[in-house]
């Protein structure tokens, strides 16, 4: 499935109704008073929070969206109908930005709802305007313009952790056992194109997709990569041992989180491993015991291959109680 994480749409919230003159007519009069109503208010505009990452999609072909507009007033005192509200359903981590007045909106929580465009007032009619003074007022106003605008809408995905690390370091592999996903994996340098996600009993994992040195700068996936792990609580730092140097791959990739921002490089993180069925057990203990040496903050370590099940089952429930204590 295609995924889309960037686009631009206008909106419009409804037009107020318009209010009129009407007139009571009585049997031998040719009018008794005014009776023009008041017109309905037009439709708000609201952006609310789904779980659905891939909701975008929906909105490829359809790029204007508009609330209904409110109904005039009628005779005999009878009030527009005000115009039905419009809500725009986005994923959780949407960023929704008003490029008219430049506000931006977020979207953190599911089901969170946000107005973004007010409708317009009702205009009102003739019986408005009765005084005791002024018993036959001609006048009636119509009702206002609904807001309009263009707006960007960026998604940054909201993960409970995000797999992070170079090309080929196992991530899709890792995110497909764990879950029920079906990320494409390759057995070279692949890089994945689009955030995959999974579930793995109730939380939410990323496969970020993977960067190229220089990332921060631009090159590669660059910043599309980066922002997807803004709002990832927490990242595990995969590292393939088939690199020739394990460390130096690590460092290369919090060095351009750092770059990127500051924050990203402070996120809590655990480093794993993988893919140590490649290499023997001495360079295992090896590697790992110059990771800790070198990068002591990390929340835990730890050294798996997919092809163990038994190891994996381990590593799975441990992953699952660090998730719990973040939560």
């Amino acid at each position: 499935m295609a995924f889309i994480d960037e686009l631009s749409i206008y909106m419009k919230a409804g037009d107020g109704g318009d209010g009129v003159e009407r007139w009571k007519h009585e049997k031998g009069r040719e009018f008794a008073g005014p009776s023009g109503g008041d017109a309905g208010h037009g439709g708000d505009v609201y952006v609310r929070a789904v779980r659905d990452v891939h909701i975008l999609i929906k909105y490829r072909h359809q790029k204007e969206f508009f609330a209904e507009r409110g109904g005039d007033g009628g005779s005999d005192s009878f009030h527009g109908k005000n115009g039905e509200d419009f809500v725009l359903d986005l994923p959780i981590g949407s960023i929704v930005r008003n490029m008219r007045t430049g506000e931006e909106v977020s979207l953190l929580k599911e089901d969170e709802k946000v107005l973004v465009l007010k409708g317009g007032r009702g205009g009102y009619g003739n019986e408005h305007f009765k005084t005791s003074i002024n018993r036959s007022p001609k006048e009636h106003i119509p009702g206002t313009k609904g807001f309009d605008a263009e707006f960007e809408i960026e998604l940054q995905i909201v993960a409970d952790i995000g797999f992070i690390g170079l090309p080929n370091a196992g991530k899709s592999s890792l995110l497909n056992t764990l879950t029920r996903a079906s990320a494409k994996t390759a057995d070279y340098a692949f890089t994945t194109l689009e955030p995959n996600l999974g579930e793995c009993f109730g939380f939410i994992i990323a496969d970020i997709p993977g960067l190229i040195e220089g990332a921060s700068e631009g090159r590669g996936l660059g910043h599309k990569f980066l922002r997807h792990v803004k709002r990832t609580h927490m990242l595990a730092h995969l590292v393939s041992l088939e690199n020739e140097d394990p460390l130096a791959v690590y460092e290369t990739v919090r060095k351009e989180l750092a770059a990127y921002d500051k924050e990203l490089a402070e996120k809590q993180e655990i480093i794993v491993l993988t893919k140590t069925d490649m290499v023997t057990p001495e360079r295992v203990e090896e590697v790992l015991k110059a990771m800790k040496k070198a990068h002591p903050n990390a929340l835990a370590y730890f050294t798996i291959s997919i092809l163990d099940d038994e190891v994996m089952k381990s590593f799975q429930d441990e992953l699952l109680k660090l998730l719990k204590a973040a939560a």
